[in-house]
């Protein structure tokens, strides 16, 4: 049956559809995600907080999302891909709703409600991605997989462009616009299908053949229905990921490097702008803008690597790329080119490694995995990563120094050696990719499934 579908060379408008619908998905999950940051630059100088407070508000959905990863994407496994689609988006979208109410100075509230936006969000982005990939033919899910995370930067850039234009006293507004993706849950219902991958698994050949005919826009009575059908569905174990050591390896790996690096500075960079460069609130979340280009230029360009290079190489380049330029900016924090800052115009060319490799490491945390533990194990690589957002915001602010307020009158001369400790976790990763990677490009999941089989 899934012969059918790899052997297509062009995708179906109702493919397009699914695709669209984990598009918009993530770009909304990720709007959400990233509030925080410019909504903290509002927050710093009225609410008088220290790094240390500032790092527990933004790492708890870093938390939240580690648990997030490992329930949703394990349930994606047992219960179906749409259903917890579905429950994701609307976790994050009304734990941001909530965040409205936040009191004056209430960081401990905002800290709690982040908590579940996280649990919210790396639920969803272990099965959307997963979701996708089983639907479209081998040769094209390098370069589907990698459009999907595409709209992330664009998704952190809405929140830059709404954080421009608000208010100082505003920032409520931004939580309460939070709350639209739950209309998503619309499309995803008119949309998305069960994964036939998911229903094969589960001994529901006739229902995977209807899944994936509508996907093809053909009669269902033209595809074959799969030979040997198991006796019963195969249990989901975390345990039984251990089976597969270098798939754990890579993946946890390479997401806890790419994740503590690119949450480490996104997270802190609307504030850093404010601290470091003397802006207003205003004119940092306008200074991401461009960041938030390159981050989409570079998700497009890996994307399109994807398929050329493979992901091991594609997944070097990241690394190293980003590295180098992060530890590069944090030494010329000050440095001033032609009136510009070089801190802010470095770290857009790192957006370019460390945001537009993620077209990379998401959909290549799922591939390294056989069918039946898919989700589970992208879960478990994303969750294991999610310590990154933990350790990437709070690993700056214990160099810079956690007692420390957010003034732009305060001295900070360990910020070089905070961006050192954010830009070795890239090349952590980079070396993973290149020197441990699985080469899964032009493969077909059956293939991959054999091969992690035998090894």
């Amino acid at each position: 049956m899934f012969d059918v579908l790899d052997r297509q060379t062009r995708l179906t408008g109702n493919q397009k559809k699914i695709i669209a619908a984990a598009v918009i998905g993530d770009a909304l999950e990720f709007f959400d995600y990233f509030l925080i940051g410019f909504v903290l630059a509002f927050l710093i100088g009225p609410w008088k907080l220290t790094f240390g407070q500032s790092a527990i508000v933004l790492l708890s959905s870093g938390v939240g999302a580690i648990l997030g990863a490992y329930i949703w994407g394990w349930l994606a496994d047992r219960i179906g891909r749409r259903k917890v689609f579905i429950g994701t988006v609307l976790n994050f979208s009304i734990a941001t709703g909530l965040l409205y109410f936040t009191p004056e100075n209430g960081w401990i509230y905002i800290t709690i409600m982040r908590f579940f936006v996280g649990f919210g969000v790396g639920g969803l982005y272990c099965v959307d991605l997963p979701l996708v990939q089983e639907f479209v033919p081998a040769r094209k899910r390098g370069w589907v997989g990698g459009l999907v995370t595409c709209v992330i930067p664009l998704g952190v850039g809405l929140g830059a462009v709404l954080g421009a234009f608000m208010g100082a006293d505003q920032w409520r507004l931004l939580f309460a616009i939070g709350v639209l993706p739950s209309l998503l849950v619309l499309l995803v219902r008119l949309w998305v299908p069960e994964s036939p991958v998911w229903l094969v698994r589960q001994g529901r050949y006739e229902e995977a053949r209807k899944s994936l005919a509508w996907a093809l826009q053909m009669k269902p009575s033209d595809l074959p229905l799969p030979k040997a059908p198991p006796a019963e569905p195969p249990k989901v174990s975390w345990f039984e990921l251990f089976k597969y050591p270098r798939s754990l390896l890579v993946s946890w790996l390479g997401n806890a490097g790419a994740q503590t690096g690119v949450y480490g500075i996104t997270l802190w960079a609307p504030s850093l702008f404010v601290l470091l460069l003397k802006v207003t609130p205003q004119e940092a979340a306008k200074m991401m803008i461009l960041l938030t280009v390159m981050g989409f230029i570079g998700r497009l360009s890996f994307s399109y690597l994807s398929d050329k290079i493979g992901r091991r190489s594609g997944g070097g380049l990241l690394g190293i790329g980003a590295g180098i330029l992060t530890i590069v900016a944090g030494y010329n924090y000050d440095t001033v080119l032609l009136g510009v800052s070089a801190f802010w115009l470095l770290l857009a060319l790192t957006f370019f490694f460390a945001d537009g490799g993620f077209a990379i490491v998401g959909p290549y945390a799922a591939e390294v995995w056989p069918s039946h533990l898919r989700t589970t194990g992208m879960g478990s690589a994303y969750g294991f990563g999610g310590i990154g957002k933990i350790i990437g915001p709070l690993g700056l602010a214990l160099i810079v120094g956690s007692n420390n307020y957010l003034k732009p009158d305060v001295p900070l001369p360990q910020i070089p050696t905070a961006f050192l400790y954010l830009g070795c976790w890239f090349l952590m990763a980079g070396l993973v990719y290149y020197f441990l990677g699985l080469e899964t490009k032009g493969k077909s999941i059956e293939q991959i499934d054999k091969e992690l089989a035998t090894t």
